[in-house]
This record gives structure tokens, C-alpha cells and sequence, in this order.
């Protein structure tokens, strides 16, 4: 592998595998807490976290599309298929995101400051859907990156 590419493989490695990382750990760890505790502790540790979470992961999740971009534009043959196949799908995360967990924090907010509708078990199970796609996802970009870097390369003619 030419050295710009493995420079850039190394980012898309490290982009990818804190996406993933950081989305499994709310699936395995904060999302079980969050059914464990009183339901005004979740919403107010829900909006809390989200006032960083948001922009830090959001970020993230451009770094590894800027990332597994890059090394599709930088890449060969087998590398840049992945490449292309990873960047796609951390873009999904990102759309997942931004269209399905994101609106529902604006819910999350109200309802820390007021009643809670009726429905509420609903719409946090809607919100574990999408963070359970996102996660899937960013961890599909991540082995993606991973099988680029390990697995062999055909041989070209």
C-alpha cells in the first residue's frame, strides 16, 4: 500500500472505529440504564448528554464520511470498493441521525420541562430503533475499513 493511502486508511480506521465504538456503548451500556432508572432521570440525563452528544458526534460521524471518502478517492481496486461501501454507510448513519434520533430530542426537551404525553414508551422505542440502525451501520463502516486493511487484495492482471 503507497504511503498517503496507508495515512489515510489509518484515519478512516480510527474515525470509523470511534463511531462504532461510541454508538455500541450507548447501545450496550446507556440505553439498558436508561430502562433501569425513573423516568424523569432519564429525561434528564437524555437532554443533558444530548447538549453534547449532538455536536461531538455529529462531528464524528462527518470525520469518518470524510474519512472512508477520502480513501475511496485515494485507493485502489478492492480498497476503494470498500472504501466507497463504508463511506455509504456512515453516511446512513449520519442521515439516521439527523432525520430519526435528532428530531425526537426536541420531544425529550419538552418533556423534561412538562407533562409527558401518553405515548412516551413509544416514541423512546422509536429513538432505540434508530439508534440501534445507526449503530449496526457505523459498525458495518468499520469492519468494511477493517477487511480493507486485512483482507487480502486480489491480484491484478
Amino acid at each position: 500500500m503507497r504511503t498517503p493511502v496507508r495515512y489515510i486508511h489509518g484515519a478512516a480506521l480510527l474515525a470509523t472505529g470511534l463511531l462504532a465504538g461510541a454508538f455500541g456503548y450507548g447501545a450496550a451500556n446507556v440505553i439498558p440504564t436508561f430502562g433501569a432508572v425513573p423516568l424523569e432521570v432519564r429525561l434528564t440525563f437524555h437532554t443533558t448528554m444530548m447538549k453534547v452528544n449532538e455536536p461531538v458526534m455529529q462531528s464524528a460521524m462527518a470525520l469518518a464520511v470524510v474519512t472512508t471518502f477520502g480513501l475511496a478517492v485515494a485507493g485502489r481496486a478492492w480498497t476503494r470498493r470498500l472504501a466507497l461501501g463504508a463511506g455509504a454507510l456512515a453516511v446512513l448513519s449520519l442521515l439516521i441521525t439527523l432525520f430519526g434520533n435528532v428530531p425526537l430530542h426536541a420531544s425529550f426537551r419538552k418533556w423534561a420541562a412538562g407533562p409527558v404525553p401518553a405515548g412516551y414508551a413509544e416514541v423512546f422505542q422509536r429513538w432505540e430503533l434508530f439508534h440501534t440502525l445507526r449503530t449496526l451501520t457505523a459498525l458495518a463502516a468499520f469492519v468494511l475499513i477493517v477487511a480493507a486493511a486485512v483482507v487480502p487484495r486480489p491480484a491484478t492482471a
